[in-house]
């Protein structure tokens, strides 16, 4: 289907990380009409829903509204990662259902696959097990909103899609030490070193784990080009088809960041999932393919957050 460029179209969680990169896309691609919200409205109320879709009409939806952090925040809050992922997509899609928008977008997350999936993880794999446990609360959450853009689709011919992207960062991330994620939490950790010329730099888990990172704004451009050209309500992986281990990015951002001490793995703390790394193949078939190398969003990420960090605390 051919989308208007005037078309309104509405971004939850327009506000916040992976938000702005989709809105800056949205109007490099010449949207005009894209309208973020943020946390300043409840989606978990659907009255407040009810009020969004009156106020902006949209004929589009791209939802990426989430309650998300890291292994520690998933760990602390259970139910509230549950609870919310779950209200606010449910009512988000339903209201969607409702005002008969064209299309809805659905962003998921890579937490929704088993704990112990075939690498690389392709999507027909994403129901064959439980989710790691430390984070499986907001992946099923999210697997459960898939669920229903593909029964919308069977019953109410809802012209919903269900985009899988792998672990994000780049400038403009989460910096908060209680939720951020593996990548802004290292960050941190070795800036505080640095600042206080600490010798020695105290890792969670073994360094083993693998994991996959994608660069923030190479995801704004698949979830935009994923709007304009397809149309499957199957989930489909976004990411760059390349895993690195946990040893090895701790090891690459002290070195981006000229850290120079001791690296100590406190393997009391959980690793989280054995590996995660995508079969992107899918993705292909739209056009998208990952252009931003590790190393060159790091050094990106790290230059932002040195140009930033004196107004992030």
């Amino acid at each position: 289907m051919e989308i208007d460029k005037k078309s309104n179209i509405l971004v939850t969680g327009g506000t916040g990380f992976l938000g702005k990169a989709v809105i800056q896309e949205l109007r490099f691609k010449d949207y005009r009409n894209a309208f973020p919200i943020g946390s300043s409205v409840d989606l978990r109320d659907q009255i407040e829903c009810h009020g969004v879709f009156g106020m902006f009409r949209p004929t589009i939806v791209i939802h990426l509204a989430a309650k998300v952090g890291g292994i520690g925040a998933n760990k602390k809050n259970p139910g509230r990662f549950l609870y919310d992922n779950l209200s606010m997509g449910a009512n988000t899609i339903e209201l969607a259902r409702q005002y008969g928008i064209n299309k809805f977008i659905m962003v998921g997350t890579v937490c929704s696959y088993p704990k112990f999936t075939q690498v690389p993880f392709k999507e027909e794999d994403i129901w064959n097990g439980y989710p790691e446990e430390t984070n499986a609360p907001y992946g099923i959450a999210k697997k459960t909103l898939m669920q229903m853009i593909i029964s919308y689709k069977e019953q109410y011919d809802f012209n919903g899609i269900n985009l899988i992207p792998v672990n994000l960062y780049g400038p403009s991330d989460n910096f908060d030490p209680d939720i951020s994620h593996v990548i802004p939490a290292l960050i941190l950790k070795f800036d505080e070193a640095i600042q206080n010329n600490k010798k020695e730099v105290e890792v969670w888990g073994t360094g083993s784990a693998s994991r996959e990172f994608l660069f923030v704004e190479d995801c704004a451009e698949a979830i935009v080009m994923a709007m304009e050209e397809h149309n499957d309500p199957q989930p489909v992986n976004i990411g760059t088809g390349k895993e690195v281990s946990i040893k090895g990015l701790v090891e690459l951002i002290a070195d981006k960041m000229g850290y120079e001490g001791e690296i100590v793995w406190d393997t009391s703390k959980p690793d989280g999932q054995p590996r995660r790394c995508l079969d992107t193949s899918k993705a292909k078939k739209f056009g998208f393919k990952a252009e931003t190398s590790l190393e060159d969003g790091l050094v990106e990420t790290i230059e932002w957050f040195n140009d930033n960090r004196n107004n992030l605390f």
